[in-house]
């Protein structure tokens, strides 16, 4: 069975970090993009970060760029996503994402498998 695990979600005041972690299970997706998407209620899941399978290759949005870094750590499965500056707009369920294709991409529709999500919240 094919599981993502978020971890490190909490509560911060803003201008604080925090580091997300997400853990693949039940197979590999070194060869293969990864993301994180955050998740408000009434609205769309929204695109954060993406990570091609080398980890050379990454991108983000608009509203996080220069504050939040997306890395893989290859021999845990792992894909990791610090952020810094935090910001109370920021607060979201946070969720990971998996690709079997191998496009980079910012569409929901590119990822098959998604994790459960870890809240952040982020105080003023």
């Amino acid at each position: 069975q094919v599981r993502l695990v978020e971890s490190g979600g909490g509560l911060v005041q803003a201008g604080g970090s925090l580091r997300l972690s997400c853990a693949a299970s039940g197979r590999s997706f070194n060869n293969f993009p990864m993301a994180w998407f955050r998740e408000v209620p009434g609205k769309e899941r929204e695109f954060v970060a993406a990570i091609s399978w080398s980890g050379g290759n990454a991108f983000y949005a608009d509203s996080v760029k220069d504050r939040f870094i997306i890395s893989r750590e290859y021999a845990k499965s792992t894909v990791n996503l610090q952020m810094n500056n935090l910001k109370p707009e920021d607060t979201a369920v946070y969720h990971c994402a998996a690709s079997v294709e191998t496009g980079i991409s910012s569409s929901t529709y590119q990822y098959s498998y998604w994790g459960q999500g870890t809240q952040v919240t982020v105080s003023s």
